[in-house]
């Protein structure tokens, strides 16, 4: 399994924001939510730019003519249609024998690709699998909405995947709960209801800007879902690996905030050495933030070929997903 991730080149600091909104405090917004920067795609960049730049970063290590699967997690695609997955095939110029497709799914997304990804090699449809995570949150959020412009950055990751990598990839436990879908949406801009530049009823609620045409996330039931569904997510995915938390060498939970994910370690008596939490110059970058926790984990030689790692994803939807993988 070979990782790389790209982040957009603008940086957005925690002082940034501090002179857009004298009443925030960089050093407190650092504290709480375990961010003091972030990096924000320009305007003409979109998910599928990103997708391609860390797709030609990743295949300079992998003959590209193996590839014979694109699979693109995101968001925040350029288009209803064509699926980006398509046009980034042509891009990299891949084979027209490729299979191609995007799937829209947030923070749990990674863990859905894998099983995606696992599903076609185990059936022999794909042997050589490029699996992308691009996300542009940013281009969702409103410009006055200072609590999730302190959380959300931009970012793309690329995993390859291959026949070999099946038996590394664990049991998963995946699940789906769609009366939260309120809790964090963006309303507006598909065919149910357009996006609306006349919508004059936009309000600041926490911090958070509301309306239809914008990310809306509603912070406390977010949380709320989180603390009560992942633990059991983690004990049902560690009793179908028939493995003991003990056993895991290093668990990689999506990094949505520092206090949520205290809190998690806390709850499950996981050791502080064996958890990951930095997203201190990166922020949320939903669906890549578990593969980037990965790769900096492996340059930081947290974890080394061999280790056994309890990946978790959750978020939007709601939806959750874990799996065992080894590296």
């Amino acid at each position: 399994m070979k990782i790389a991730y790209y982040l957009p080149a603008t940086i957005v600091s925690n002082s940034d924001l501090e002179k857009e909104f004298p009443d925030w405090n960089a050093a407190k917004i650092e504290d709480k939510i375990g961010v003091r920067e972030r990096h924000i795609s320009s305007k003409d960049e979109t998910a599928l730019d990103m997708a391609f730049q860390v797709s030609k970063k990743i295949l300079a290590e992998v003959d590209p003519t193996i590839i014979d699967f694109v699979l693109l997690c995101t968001q925040s695609p350029d288009y209803f249609l064509p699926t980006s997955a398509c046009i980034l095939q042509d891009m990299l110029g891949l084979s027209k024998h490729c299979g191609a497709l995007d799937f829209n799914l947030g923070c749990s997304g990674y863990i859905y690709g894998l099983a995606i990804a696992k599903g076609l090699l185990s059936t022999g449809i794909a042997h050589n699998i490029l699996f992308l995570t691009s996300e542009t949150y940013s281009k969702h959020t409103h410009p006055l909405d200072k609590a999730n412009r302190s959380i959300f950055g931009d970012g793309a990751t690329a995993t390859i995947l291959n026949t070999q990598d099946i038996e590394y990839i664990g049991e998963f436990e995946l699940g789906t709960d769609g009366s939260g879908k309120r809790n964090l949406i963006v309303e507006a801009g598909g065919l149910r209801m357009a996006f609306d530049k006349t919508i004059k009823d936009e309000s600041l609620l926490n911090g958070t800007f509301q309306s239809p045409n914008y990310l809306y996330m509603n912070g406390p039931e977010i949380f709320n879902f989180t603390i009560e569904q992942i633990p059991g997510v983690v004990e049902s995915v560690l009793n179908k690996n028939k493995i003991d938390l003990e056993h895991i060498d290093y668990f990689i939970f999506h990094q949505a905030n520092k206090y949520m994910l205290d809190y998690l370690r806390k709850k499950l008596k996981i050791p502080v050495d064996k958890f990951h939490n930095n997203i201190l110059f990166t922020g949320n970058t939903v669906s890549s933030t578990i593969p980037i926790a990965i790769k900096d984990a492996m340059d930081e030689n947290k974890i080394k070929s061999g280790s056994r790692l309890l990946l978790v994803g959750f978020g939007v939807g709601y939806s959750w997903g874990a799996v065992t993988v080894i590296i």
